[in-house]
Parts: structure tokens; sequence; C-alpha cells
């Protein structure tokens, strides 16, 4: 991994401190199954190189992690895929706090939750539509498509994500 996503976003520290890894919940927080851990226990502000080297042992291979009454980390081969994954992340720690308070959630099965990670594993790779005012001359007539902040712009619709 060449970058690192960190800040102190309120669903992120409302997340992380509740000590637990995120559910698969919704097709975006399988982005994260079996794929993040949750750094424990929170030490203050990291001062000791020592503290460095345990955050990176916790994350191991992983995409991100979760540091206890702390916030989110994510990581990526370029910046703007470990931005993408920390905004997936937060957004994913924000639909489960929502869902809990409103009751109990029904997970997503594991094999299912699998499958989801494995077909999104490619991260910042999506579909934007420019509306019409950016010179299309419909809203579908301008389709970009970012790859880990490369972008390519097609006619059609017809490219698969």
């Amino acid at each position: 991994m060449h970058a690192a996503a960190h800040t102190h976003s309120t669903y992120g520290k409302a997340w992380a401190t509740l000590g637990r890894p995120l559910d698969p919940l919704t097709q975006d927080s399988c982005a994260f199954y079996e794929d993040h851990a949750v750094f424990d226990p929170y030490s203050g502000v990291v001062l000791a190189e020592q503290e460095g080297v345990n955050l990176a042992r916790t994350l191991g291979d992983k995409k991100a992690i979760i540091l206890q009454n702390h916030g989110l980390l994510t990581v990526g081969p370029t910046v703007e895929a470990a931005a993408w994954w920390f905004t997936s992340m937060d957004n994913a720690a924000h639909a489960q706090l929502l869902a809990e308070a409103a009751g109990t959630p029904k997970l997503i099965s594991p094999e299912i939750a699998r499958l989801t990670r494995v077909a999104g594993r490619h991260g910042p790779r999506r579909l934007f539509l420019l509306p019409a005012a950016l010179g299309g001359s419909s809203p579908r007539s301008r389709i970009f498509w970012t790859d880990a902040g490369r972008v390519t712009v097609g006619a059609g619709a017809d490219r698969a994500s």
C-alpha cells in the first residue's frame, strides 16, 4: 500500500467506540467483510514509533482498521483509493449506526458477503453521470469511469463496472 486515509469523522468515531468490526449489512459494507480489523486498546495520541508498528501489524493485508475509541483508517495503492475506501467505510458505519438504532438488522450471509467483497475488490471504479449542462444533450451523454484516479469518457452505458 502506498497511501492511507484517516480523519476524525463523526460516524467513524461513533462506530469506533463500539470496539467491533462492521457487520455485512449492505452491499457497501460487504466491501469490508473479512477485510478490516479493530485496533484495541486506544492509547492516546501516537507519539511512539512502536505504536505505528502495532498498527501495521493489526492492519496486516487488510484495507482498513477501526481504531478503538478514535476513528477509521484505510489504505490503498493510491491516495484516491485510500480516500474512496475511507468514504465507503464511514458510510457503512453511518448505515450500521442507523440500522442498529432502529432495531435488529439482518445480516447478509457470509457466502454472499464474501462474493460481494470479491466482486467489488477493485474499489474506486465507479460510474459517474454528468448532467447535460456539462456539454451533453442528455444526462447519459457523458459517462465518466474512474479507476484509482484515471478517468475515461464513454458515450454509452454499455461498459461493465
